[in-house]
């Protein structure tokens, strides 16, 4: 785990031309306030530690805590609101294809 906790930080675990199997550590990080993460491959995210709100276009929020999990297929535009701001949040995030 990562001891400077400033900003998010991002690790690939895994990389191949079809899957990316990534870990992200958030604590009370959240995306630039401006645009929205709009990938070309399918994302399934959980989260493993802490909490965090994932807002999509047309102002829908969702809230992930220890055990939940998403699908975002490719173009739906998303970014994280918030993630716990009194803890680390640790995201797993897999991208295909």
């Amino acid at each position: 785990m990562p001891t400077d906790l400033t900003d998010e930080h991002f690790q690939d675990l895994l990389k191949t031309p079809n899957v990316r199997i990534e870990r992200v550590v958030s604590h009370g990080n959240n995306s630039p306030t401006v645009g929205w993460y709009d990938q070309n491959e399918d994302e399934w995210v959980m989260v493993l530690q802490g909490e965090g709100w994932l807002e999509f276009t047309g102002g829908r929020e969702v809230r992930l805590q220890v055990g939940d999990f998403i699908h975002i297929p490719a173009h739906t535009q998303h970014k994280v609101s918030h993630t716990q701001a009194d803890g680390i949040t640790v995201w797993l995030a897999v991208f295909f294809s």
